[in-house]
Order: C-alpha cells, then structure tokens, then sequence
C-alpha cells in the first residue's frame, strides 16, 4: 500500500508538460504496434489504397468505375452502354486462333516403333531409331572417293539422280587442310548402285572387266617405257645433244566412258597419258 500511495503521490507532482509528453508517448507506441500487425506491403494479400476499390475487375476511382484490363491499362466503364458493347462484352473471347497441327510419325524399319525424331532420320532421311542405330556395322558411312570406286558410281549417279543422296561433311583427318570429306550412309549407297547396275552379278562382273582392262592398260606401257628405254641406250642410233623434249597437248582430251577417266595425246611425239578429273 505504501508503493501504491507513493506512485500516486508521484503521479500527482506531475505537471502538465510532462503529462503531454507520456501520452504522446503511449500515442507513438500504439501507433508502432499497430502497424506491426499490418501485412507486409511486398505481400500478396497487400491492401487495396482507400482512394481504388477493386471488385470483379472493376475498380472505382475518383468516384469513376474502370474495368481492368489486366495488360497494363483501365478501360472506363460506361454508365449507359449501347447494345454493341454489351454484345462485345457477353461473346466469349478465343483462348488462340493456333491450329493444332498433328505430329506426323515414322515406322523404324529395324524395330517397327513409331518415331518422331532420330539421327538416321533428321541426317540422312532414313527411318531407324536411335536405339537400332548401328553405326559400327550395317548403318556405317562411306566416303564419296570409295562410293565411286567400290560401287562404280559416278558424281551424277550421286547428286543428279532423284533422289539426291543427303551426306554429312567431316574434316579431314590425314590433313586438315585438304577439303572436308563426303560421308555418305553405306546402305543408301548400295540401294544406288543396285539400281544403276540392276544387280550385284552386274555389279561384280562390270568390275572384273575393268580391271582386266586395268591390268592390260599396265603391260602396254610397260612395254612402252622399255622399248624407250632400250633405244635411248643405242647411243648410236640417236643424237644425245637432243634437248629435253616438251610434250604440247593441246585441248585434244578423249573421255573414256568405260574407265571414267580422260586421255589426251601430245601432238609432236604422240606420247599419251590417262589422268582423272575430281
């Protein structure tokens, strides 16, 4: 009872200044208090500001309604609309004028599974998956120099024949500075020349006579470059102040169909060589 009469008396002596200042005190601290309770402005449940009521998309401000667009813009709202505006607002708006296009699928032609997408396919237009993909044995690439060679194709039987054969380009790997090679699918290769030659009996038998022509080729100059040599060692048939003798051949070029190679003759000794255009 004596703290109590002496907070009282306390409480008493006070004069009205320092009373002013402990209710403007309790004031601040209430008001401190109360906006802690508030939510956080950056909060998804923010209050709407007491000069904008928003219900339904419609927020009043100023004493005019406004529509939210919600892009970014109000649209005023007519107090008294017309009869077009009330149709424009009642017809359902489209979600996307986008018409769905269907996925077109292959058949891989090793398993029989639907496919949308593979190497084979998106490279060289062939349907095998990637699963069935064996790039070490039957889905193995080949060089445009060996597609010629080993299956007697030529450059037009590669590009000009429909359909063009789709190849992949790769550096080099004896010299990068040579130009990039031609890899060509082994498969769609082979289908080629079946079609050109009809069959692979063809096939075989055309390259065995090549290259009996080949071999025959051979023995005719050897026996060309030793008979020279024989009578350039008759000193006494020829005349050794003779000077190095320059081969003209002029644009005188025989294509050989057979061999697919060309052949041209010099014009003052007859000398002939066979050569080969890339």
């Amino acid at each position: 009872m004596s703290e109590k009469k002496g907070c009282c008396s306390k409480e008493g002596n006070l004069t009205n200044y320092q009373r002013k200042r402990i209710e403007e005190n309790r004031q601040k601290a209430l008001n401190l208090r109360q906006a802690r309770l508030l939510t956080h402005p950056y909060s998804s449940e923010k209050k709407q500001p007491e000069t904008a009521v928003s219900v339904n998309n419609v927020i009043k401000v100023s004493g005019t309604k406004y529509i939210d667009s919600g892009g970014g813009f109000l649209i005023e709202q007519r107090t008294n609309p017309t009869e077009e505006e009330v149709g424009d607002q009642l017809e359902p708006i489209p979600e996307s004028d986008a018409i769905p296009l269907p996925i077109e699928y292959d058949e891989c032609l090793e398993c029989g599974d639907r496919i949308a997408d593979s190497y084979l396919l998106s490279t060289f237009d062939y349907s095998v998956c990637d699963a069935c993909r064996e790039p070490d044995g039957q889905h193995s690439l080949i060089t445009r120099t060996e597609a010629k060679q080993e299956y007697l194709l030529k450059d037009c039987d590669l590009d000009s024949r429909e359909p063009p054969l789709k190849y992949i380009s790769r550096k080099n790997p004896h010299n990068v500075r040579w130009g990039e090679m031609k890899l060509y699918l082994h498969l769609q290769i082979e289908k080629r020349a079946l079609e050109i030659w009809g069959s692979e009996e063809k096939l075989m038998q055309e390259k065995q006579e090549r290259e009996e022509k080949r071999e025959v080729a051979k023995v005719k100059k050897y026996n060309k470059r030793l008979k020279e040599l024989r009578m350039d060692v008759r000193s006494s048939l020829y005349d050794k102040t003779v000077q190095v003798h320059v081969h003209s051949y002029g644009e005188s070029e025989v294509y050989n169909k057979v061999e697919d190679n060309y052949t041209r003759t010099c014009e003052s000794c007859g000398h002939s060589e066979t050569y080969e255009k890339m």
